[in-house]
């Protein structure tokens, strides 16, 4: 079985009224084009655990994924989350940070992928496509199943 590690950033900011908010990214690319729950993310990358430091991972990830850099503040460990089943395994650790961040700022990165399917030609695509605020209930729903855990755990740390 191959297990790949992945590391993230998961910024919060507290509203006037004091709720709770997330950042999330939409994923890009066509398959997630017409999806909302279920599709949206923190944002994270792979990185290989025996060449780079997690959070360093985390704070390269957010940049290349967000095209800003990872806003100060102190670093609230969400733990790792293991998900996937048979030969796709991945485990994401995750940091949450305290920091508020315009989402018109963001300029996402992007990957290459075959598009058309089979066409042999390849498209270029954002890693994702909008960023929002949203409360931790929202987020729970908007989130992949996987990631979900860690909206969980920012709302016990917060108390």
């Amino acid at each position: 079985m191959a297990e790949t590690y992945s590391a993230g950033v998961l910024l919060f900011r507290r509203t006037s009224k004091g709720a709770v908010e997330v950042l999330l990214g939409h994923m890009g690319g066509p398959f997630w084009a017409r999806k909302d729950l279920g599709a949206w993310s923190i944002p994270k990358g792979e990185y290989l655990p025996d060449e780079e430091d997690a959070q360093a991972a985390a704070r390269r990830e957010f940049t290349e994924e967000l095209g800003v850099p990872v806003p100060e503040g102190a670093w609230v460990e969400l733990g790792a989350v293991a998900y996937g089943s048979g030969s796709k395994r991945k485990t994401v650790v995750a940091w949450a940070i305290e920091a508020d961040l315009d989402p018109g700022t963001i300029v996402p990165g992007t990957f290459q992928m075959e598009w058309p399917p089979r066409s042999g030609k390849l498209a270029e695509f954002p890693e994702i496509d909008r960023a929002e605020w949203f409360p931790l209930e929202t987020a729970r729903e908007k989130l992949t199943k996987g990631q979900q855990p860690y909206v969980e755990r920012l709302a016990e740390r917060l108390g």
